[in-house]
């Protein structure tokens, strides 16, 4: 019995990953990629000091939470 739970789980996983791939693949996700890097590129050149803020700021608190301070 656990060899089937085991054998459904590892066929789910594979198809969740072939799905995944399928997604990447897709030409229509890359441009919508290539659409958002352009705007964060764009938003950080405007204002490049609030962008290192931000960072920063984001940095410090995702550091205390994977410390667990």
């Amino acid at each position: 019995m656990n060899e089937d739970i085991l054998n459904d789980i590892n066929e789910e996983l594979e198809s969740a990953l072939n799905e995944g791939r399928q997604l990447l693949n897709e030409a229509e996700l890359q441009e919508k990629i290539d659409e958002i890097r352009t705007e964060a590129e764009l938003l950080i050149r405007k204002h490049p000091i609030k962008s290192v803020l931000i960072s920063a700021a984001a940095g410090f608190f995702l550091a205390k939470i994977l410390r667990g301070d």
